[in-house]
């Protein structure tokens, strides 16, 4: 890994990636070493109710109260996040105090293996951007992609305005 950890950042996918999994999403890096990088897309949400997926837990998902694609990786697998960060989902919610009142689940993960994302940055396949705290929760995943690009510096907001689809313009 060259240079400091992306943790914490979003990773936002530029025009250049024509893979569907990751067209026009905003990615959460919730670690990245020289071991590889993982984080879940924040934009994708499902029809699924979050309350079917886990009990307890799918009660305070936070709206739209639904399971959300984190990613192609271990798509069995479950994340929970807060604004406060990330949560034990092995515990019982209503045991802990500190519980958050409102979590997002995320079915699967994103993940890149040792230098794999740093290549894809060099090759401009992602801007990596600062997150805000409503970007976790945001109520409009929808339009995150072009709220995260729109508050960036120079030409990158620019991008905001790029058409889905360049044929139909």
């Amino acid at each position: 890994m060259a240079g400091p950890s992306l943790a914490g950042r979003l990773l936002v996918a530029t025009p250049l990636i024509g893979d569907d999994t990751f067209r026009r999403t905003v990615v959460l890096l919730l670690a990245h070493s020289d071991e590889g990088a993982f984080g879940v897309i924040l934009n994708r949400p499902t029809e699924k109710p979050a309350a079917d997926l886990l009990d307890g837990w799918g009660a305070r998902a936070a709206a739209p109260g639904v399971v959300f694609v984190g990613g192609p990786v271990d798509t069995d697998s479950v994340v929970g996040l807060a604004r406060s960060g990330a949560v034990d989902l092995h515990l019982d919610p209503d045991d802990d105090a500190d519980s958050p009142v409102e979590i997002r689940l995320y079915a699967g993960q994103s993940g890149w293996g040792p230098g794999q994302l740093e290549d894809e940055i060099g090759t401009r396949a992602w801007w990596v951007c600062d997150a805000e705290e409503d970007d976790t929760l945001t109520r409009d995943p929808e339009h995150l992609w072009e709220r995260v690009l729109r508050r960036q510096p120079g030409t990158t907001a620019w991008f905001a305005n790029h058409p889905d689809d360049l044929r139909t313009g």
